[in-house]
C-alpha cells in the first residue's frame, strides 16, 4: 500500500502502548475487513508529528478480496488524516523495509509564522545563507558515521549511512530541504536540518568545518536544536 497522512495527531507511525498510531489505525482496519491479526510493515518509522507524501507498508492476508480494492475498504474505517493511495499484489517474499532501496524525505522551513501552515512546517522570519547550508549538504554525499545525528539511545552497532542526494532550496515562501539515503537513523533528519539552519543563520559563527568537528566527535549533545517534527515528510520509498 501507498499511504499519506498528516502526522500531528499520532504518536508516531509505529504502534505503542497507550498512544494513537498510524500504523494502529490502519491493522484496526485491516481487521475490521478481514477479520484475521496482520501485521503492517512500513518502510519508515517516522516519529511523532512527521507527515508522510508517500509511505509504503505491506501485510499478508488469504482474504479473498482484490487487492486493489483493500484501498478503499481500508479507507472506510481509517480517519481523514490518513489515506490509502493505492493498494496492489505483490510477491510473497516482498517486505516494505527489508526491500527498500531508499527513502527521501524533505524538510519544510517557513519564512514567515503563518495560522494555517504552523502544523506542517517549522517556522522563522531569519533570513537563511542557503549557499553556506549547501556546502554542507555536498559534503554529506557518500558513506557518513551519523551518530552524532542520532539520539544516544537510539544509537546502533553501525551508524552509518549512504547520502545519495541532498539539497536545500527555497521558494517565496520557504526553505526546502531534500535527502535521499539508503536508511536513516532516528532523528537523523531533524538534527541535520537544526545544525544546518543553525550554521545558515548570519548571527552565528559556525561553519562548515564546525559541522565536520560535530560529525566526527559522534556526539549527539553538542547539537543545540533538533528541528521540530512538524516540517519533516517522508516523501518517496524505492525498490
Amino acid at each position: 500500500m501507498d499511504i499519506q497522512y498528516d502526522g500531528s495527531d499520532f504518536s508516531g507511525w509505529q504502534i505503542q502502548q497507550n498512544a494513537v498510531t498510524i500504523q494502529g489505525h490502519i491493522q484496526d482496519a485491516v481487521k475490521s475487513i478481514t477479520a484475521q491479526e496482520t501485521t503492517l510493515y512500513g518502510a519508515g518509522r517516522t516519529d511523532a508529528g512527521v507527515h508522510a507524501l508517500n509511505q509504503v507498508a505491506n501485510f499478508k492476508t488469504d482474504h479473498n478480496l482484490d487487492a486493489r480494492r483493500f484501498k478503499d475498504a481500508i479507507n472506510f474505517y481509517l480517519p481523514q488524516t490518513i489515506r490509502i493511495t493505492q493498494s496492489r499484489e505483490v510477491p510473497k517474499d516482498f517486505h516494505a523495509r527489508k526491500s527498500a532501496q531508499w527513502r527521501l524525505y524533505r524538510y519544510i522551513l517557513g519564512k514567515s509564522i503563518s495560522a494555517l501552515y504552523y502544523r506542517h512546517r517549522w517556522e522563522t522570519t531569519q533570513t537563511l545563507n542557503i549557499s553556506r547550508m549547501n556546502e554542507i549538504s555536498a559534503y554529506l554525499l557518500g558513506w557518513h558515521d551519523f551518530r552524532a545525528f542520532c539520539t544516544v539511545s537510539s544509537q546502533l552497532e553501525n551508524n552509518e549511512c549512504h547520502i545519495l542526494s541532498a539539497n536545500w532550496r527555497e521558494d517565496s515562501d520557504n526553505y526546502i530541504f531534500e535527502i535521499k539515503a539508503n536508511r536513516f537513523l532516528h532523528s537523523m533528519v531533524r538534527s541535520l536540518v537544526g545544525l544546518m539552519v543553525e550554521i545558515g543563520n548570519p548571527n552565528e559563527s559556525l561553519t562548515l568545518n564546525s559541522f565536520i568537528d560535530i560529525m566526527d566527535a559522534g556526539d549527539h549533545t553538542r547539537l543545540k536544536h533538533v528541528a521540530p517534527a512538524r516540517g519533516l515528510y517522508l516523501v518517496e520509498v524505492g525498490y
